[in-house]
């Protein structure tokens, strides 16, 4: 079985999410299951070519506009791991940014500029072409996300028959995100505007992407079970739900993993104090050490809350007011992301510099720091796809409290943590205070829960499987 894997990020090579932690681990994990797995990815201007050596494969012509486009395609691999990793080389993707556009929140979903639309329309025509250059013939494109999910409209197009026992698995990471493109997008992409799934679109007056992938895939999966359900609702569909529930019954729910290698207490070189399940009383040297690096009173005794994310409108961080000021106990913020929230977290910073701590910055050291270094994790999100952030603080023994959500509601529960499911400041308030308590007043219950946590296993093994169970599924 040949397994096409297709992203817009891939870690290490070039990340900015969650997708790229995904991209970057799963396709390792199903190799080690025995899959023949091979991904495509834009060649952007910030892979470092000293760290991975690209070479050229061969030129390719795209049709895209009147005419045809030349692209190259290089290959490179990811490291430690013999999986081939082939860049698509073009004007289109030599800025250093992985996403040129800047997203827009309308109607409870992200839009984009049409220059993204058109990079990532582009990079799908460019797969089919280099894969068509190189003599590879997939039984399963798995496309991510609404960047590679045009790819499901092209291969239904005549002069794809190359790929005529070619099936999709379509897997959605966000469906906030959608690619929205105005109608020129059909002409530049040279789509068959005679095909049901464009015309139905059109009618709508833009294409968008998402809907393309959802309609268009074999198989559709997100990533967690909670999720899958979440989705069909009006609340959490973004505009979709009546579209995914035509695909119910091929919709799956598989919760990501995370890379227990990398994220592992025992080993982790970032951080201060090296610890384990076994010998849990180091944790708070790396509470000690982080209280110092980020200007915070050094007191192993008090809390401390850590939050590594995504300062967006999803996170729900307005929730976090002036009197968690008053708490007893300590936040660590590290993140960067919308203006509002990036200001909100410097205030309060500002006027509790004892209690907060506000890094707007991306500093993966830093967070690893954080992540040994908190006692809890705080995760409030209005909805949570997957999330990774709970999942790394229980390896590190930092308790999570999460809005029940998405994949939050499907890995933490009361044996490993705390969850609210009204979406306000008072639940958030009243959970914080109730963790708090056990902190302080309950320390059996405490490492209990600590211990819980940490023997979990969130490695990708599990979730490679499932994904193995619906490449054969489509391979019937």
């Amino acid at each position: 079985m040949k397994i096409l894997f297709l992203s817009a990020e891939l870690a290490p090579l070039a990340k900015e999410g969650g997708l790229g932690d995904v991209a970057g681990a799963l396709p390792k994990a199903l190799a080690d299951l025995g899959v023949d797995i091979t991904i495509f990815l834009p060649f952007y201007g910030s892979i470092d070519v000293k760290k991975y050596p690209a070479k050229k494969i061969c030129r390719i012509k795209i049709p895209i506009n009147i005419g045809r486009k030349t692209a190259t395609v290089w290959q490179t691999k990811l490291p430690k791991i013999n999986i081939p990793v082939y860049l698509i080389k073009h004007n289109y993707f030599k800025s250093k940014l992985i996403y040129t556009d800047e997203r827009i929140f309308k109607k409870n979903k992200y839009t984009r500029g049409m220059e993204d639309i058109k990079r990532f329309a582009f990079f799908d025509s460019a797969c089919l072409e280099a894969a068509r250059a190189l003599k590879f013939k997939p039984d399963v494109i798995h496309a991510n996300d609404w960047h590679t999910a045009l790819i499901t409209t092209l291969l239904k197009q005549k002069e794809n028959g190359f790929f005529s026992q070619t099936k999709v698995l379509y897997t959605i990471h966000n469906l906030a995100n959608q690619g929205i493109a105005e109608p020129e997008i059909v002409g530049f992409s040279k789509l068959d505007s005679d095909l049901p799934i464009v015309k139905a679109d059109l009618k709508n007056g833009d294409i968008n992407f998402m809907v393309q992938g959802i309609l268009n895939g074999d198989l559709i999966s997100t990533v967690s079970k909670n999720y899958a359900k979440e989705i069909t609702a009006s609340f959490y569909g973004a505009g979709l739900d009546k579209i995914i529930k035509k695909r119910r019954k091929d919709l799956y729910g598989i919760l990501n993993g995370i890379d227990t290698d990398f994220f592992n207490p025992e080993t982790d070189k970032y951080i201060k104090q090296k610890y384990s399940i076994k010998s849990l009383d180091k944790k708070a040297e790396n509470k000690l050490a982080l209280q110092k690096r980020l200007g915070l009173p050094q007191n192993k005794n008090i809390a401390l809350i850590g939050i590594v994310s995504r300062l967006v409108w999803q996170k729900g961080f307005e929730l976090i007011t002036e009197e968690f000021g008053k708490l007893d106990c300590q936040f660590a913020i590290l993140g960067t992301g919308q203006p509002q929230y990036e200001k909100h977290f410097k205030e309060l910073a500002k006027k509790y510099p004892d209690k907060f701590s506000a890094q707007i910055t991306f500093d993966a050291e830093l967070a690893q720091q954080i992540y040994a270094g908190a006692d809890i994790f705080l995760m409030p999100s209005r909805f949570e796809p997957c999330g990774l952030g709970q999942m790394i603080a229980m390896r590190y023994g930092a308790i999570p409290i999460v809005r029940a959500t998405g994949g939050l509601a499907d890995t933490v529960n009361n044996k490993v943590g705390f969850c609210f499911k009204e979406f306000s400041r008072a639940a958030l308030r009243r959970t914080v205070k109730k963790a708090l308590n056990v902190y302080y007043n309950q320390p059996q219950k405490w490492r209990e829960l600590q211990k819980n946590g940490m023997k979990k296993d969130f490695s990708w093994n599990k979730s490679a499987k499932e994904y193995l169970k619906l490449y054969k599924k489509l391979c019937r």
